[in-house]
Formats: structure tokens, sequence, C-alpha cells
């Protein structure tokens, strides 16, 4: 009987074959596809989307032709036949160089879970505490320690904090080029620590500072980096850390391992993980590290730093957030949102389609491609709940939903759902809740 076959020099790492397989015996592992023969029924329909020819199956029978790709399927997926793959996409799914893969006896090298301690004049974003939370866990599950890795300039203050967190170390290094955030000194003292210490698990915040810090740093380091996780675990058969994100804008949650490179590097987004109890009184070991590069090696300067003066959202912040989605029907609308906002002391969000349409501005968009929320409570009005929505807010305490369509998604995930016209429901709420204020019943 003949066998599907993967020509990985060819597998871009699509997933396209992943989402049409109708027994899932496709996987994606380390970018290149991944048959189960035993769930593989051959129908070939995998082959036919494949963008890059990377899949083969040859019917059986006498004078049988090899499965054919669909001639429009390179054009859904944004290759065409005719046209070579970008050059990028070919040497990310060839093999790499043996030099520079970390081998299985140096894997042993490499032993705990770092979390970056981010900070900015001082101030600590709350992403740190949920991630040396989450991070406990999986130092748990592997046994090995916890720390924290702090940059900056007189942060010595800050490491007491660390360590009620959770942390059972702190990598600090503490040096006035630190002072402002800067790509290149911050990467540098990163790397010069991970070199030296070797952590198998390194998780930052995907804030603006994680996000391009991250990216440097496993750059420099030639590791894997999965951005925006949700979700984070420990593979009990290989010790790998399970990276899941959402993939195919949203549609999938696919789960990412790194085997072949140290440390495993992933950002999660603030408020996707929990905040930990503080452990009053904790202490622990610190490593006091020097910055190697000089201020005349930094290739950049910030000249000066200006507070804006327009107004902050601070969504991530926020305890009760009131958000609005196109079921509204029109902008005209918006004020009765608002009434309910201000009755509430909340803060007004919306959905991708109310920001598109220009509605609110980008800042105040909750979802995958906007903000991550974990209020108190979360209203979710005349949004129909897509999965690229869900996943910036369903971890929020208590979620209300309203909206017209008892089908509508977003109540499978809602505490409290009210099907009905939202132009009637929300002015009822407002003043009800207006009323129970003005008696002193609180919010």
């Amino acid at each position: 009987m003949a066998m599907l076959d993967v020509d990985k020099t060819r597998c871009i790492g699509c997933g396209a074959c992943v989402v049409e397989c109708p027994t899932d015996a496709l996987d994606l592992v380390d970018g290149i596809v991944v048959v189960n023969h035993e769930k593989c029924i051959r129908c070939g329909k995998c082959v036919r989307v494949c963008p890059s020819n990377a899949l083969n199956l040859e019917r059986e029978g006498e004078g049988a032709q090899p499965e054919k790709r669909d001639p429009d399927a390179g054009k859904r997926h944004e290759f065409s036949k005719e046209q070579p793959l970008p050059e990028q996409v070919t040497e990310y799914a060839a093999d790499r160089p043996k030099e520079t893969a970390v081998g299985p006896e140096e894997y042993k090298a490499y032993k705990g879970v770092w979390v970056l301690i981010e900070q900015q004049r001082g101030e600590i974003a709350p992403v740190s505490w949920e991630l040396l939370g989450e991070g406990s866990k999986l130092a748990a599950t592997l046994k090995v320690p916890l720390s924290g890795v702090l940059l900056g300039n007189q942060v010595e203050n800050i490491v007491p904090e660390v360590f009620v967190h959770g942390a059972e170390k702190v990598y600090m290094i503490d040096d006035p080029i630190l002072e402002k955030y800067r790509t290149e000194p911050y990467a540098s003292g990163i790397v010069d620590l991970v070199r030296k210490y070797k952590p198998e698990i390194f998780l930052f915040g995907a804030t603006t500072l994680g996000r391009d810090l991250s990216g440097a740093v496993a750059t420099e380091l030639k590791t894997g980096l999965t951005a925006d996780c949700t979700v984070l675990g420990i593979d009990q058969g290989t010790g790998l850390l399970q990276q899941t994100r959402p993939a195919f804008g949203g549609n999938i949650m696919a789960t990412i391992l790194c085997r072949k490179h140290r440390p495993q590097m992933s950002t999660v987004r603030p408020r996707v993980m929990g905040m930990p109890e503080r452990q009053e009184g904790r202490t622990g070991e610190i490593h006091r590290e020097n910055l190697l590069i000089k201020e005349a090696e930094v290739r950049t300067q910030v000249v000066d730093f200006i507070q804006g003066k327009g107004r902050s959202v601070f969504l991530d912040k926020a305890e009760i957030v009131v958000a609005v989605g196109k079921g509204l029907g029109t902008v005209k609308n918006l004020p009765i949102i608002e009434e309910l906002v201000s009755a509430l002391g909340a803060t007004l969000a919306g959905s991708r389609q109310v920001v598109e349409a220009g509605w609110l501005p980008h800042e105040r968009q909750v979802g995958q491609t906007g903000v991550t929320v974990r209020p108190k409570v979360y209203f979710a009005i005349g949004i129909s709940g897509a999965i690229q929505h869900l996943v910036g807010m369903e971890t929020s305490d208590c979620i209300i939903a309203i909206n017209s369509d008892p089908e509508a998604p977003i109540f499978k995930v809602a505490n409290y759902g009210l099907v009905g016209d939202l132009l009637q429901i929300v002015p009822a709420l407002t003043k009800e809740f207006d009323k129970r204020l003005s008696l002193g019943l609180g919010r």
C-alpha cells in the first residue's frame, strides 16, 4: 500500500495540510509536517492543498499516477505554482547545519526556568509576576529552580519583590548603561547570562519591550521563539516546553515544541496567566553579573523621554471592562454603552470589527490582534464571540454576554447571558446600576 511521503526540504510549515486532513493524521513538529501513518487514510486531500509540493501520495493500481495538488492551492496560501518559494521560507524548511543544533548531550547542561523581570524607570510590568506564577508550575514539574532575570540601573531594591513572587534565584545586571531601555545593551547582557548559566526555559512578557528584546535574544542565541502563548505546559514524555498559541487567524490552537535548540523561549501576553500569591519573607540566591558591553559600543542613544499627555486606557489593568461589537448597529448608539461604562466606573473596549469601522481607537481593541484583558467583570455587548476575540478575554473572572442571537459563540464562555435587543437591555442595566449605587450598595 502506498504511503504518504513528505519532502522535508520543501515543506514550509504553513499547516494547510494539517487543517485539511480529516483524520488528524498530520502535525507540525519544528516547522515540518509529520505523518501518523496509522491515522492516515490516504485520501490525498493534503496533497491537493500543499502550496509547495512537499507531499506525495501514489495511488494503488496498475498505471496509477501520483495524487496531484490542487492548482489553486498556491493562490489560497499566497504561493503560485509558477513562482519559486521565497528564499527565507526555503531556508526555514531545510535542515539546519549540524553545528548550530544543540545535541542531546548538550541538553543536560541546560537547567532551570527563567523569567524576565521587566522594569522601566523602576516600575515593574505586572506580567513579570504572572510569569513567575506560571514558571513555578513548569519548574515544579521539571524539578528545577525558578529564577528571575533583572536588568537596569539601581534596581537592587526590586530583588526582594522577585523572591516574594516565587523566584528562588535572581540573576541581576545593574549598570548605568541600562538606565533607559535600549535593545542592544539589554540583549547583550541577557545573552551573556544565558551562555554562562544555561537555562532550559526563558519566558518574556508579550509587551512592547518584551517582544523587542526576546526576538533579539533568540536571534543571537540561534534558538526558537514562540510569540503570544496562551498556555504553557511540560510534555511528560520528553520534558519539552509545550507552547500553545492561536494559529491560522485564531481558528486553531497550535502547540509548538523547540526540540533542537536551547533555551526554549516564549512570550506571553499580560493578563493571560493568573497572578501568584505573595509569599512574604521569602529570600533566595542573588547572582550579580557585570555588563560586558561598553557605552561606546552601543549604537543608539535615548535623547529624551516625553510623557504623553493623551489619555491612556490601560485595558490590561482594568477591573471592569465593557466591550461592544458590531451588534451595536451604528456608532450613533455608542452613547448608550458609554452611559453604562460611566455608571460602573468601567473601561470601554471593542471588538476588531468596531475598531476597523472607526468607532473606537485601536488601543481599545480586545482580542488576538489587540489587548488581552483579565478583569473581574467583562461585559460583551453585541459581540458574537469569534475565537480571535475570545483569546483576549476568556480568562476574565466573570463574563456577561448580551446578544440577540441565542446561538452566538460568546454564550459558551459567558457566566451570564442575556438574549435580546441590547438597545433595550443596556439602558435598563444602566438604570438599575445607577439606582443601586445611589443607595450605596456598591458595585
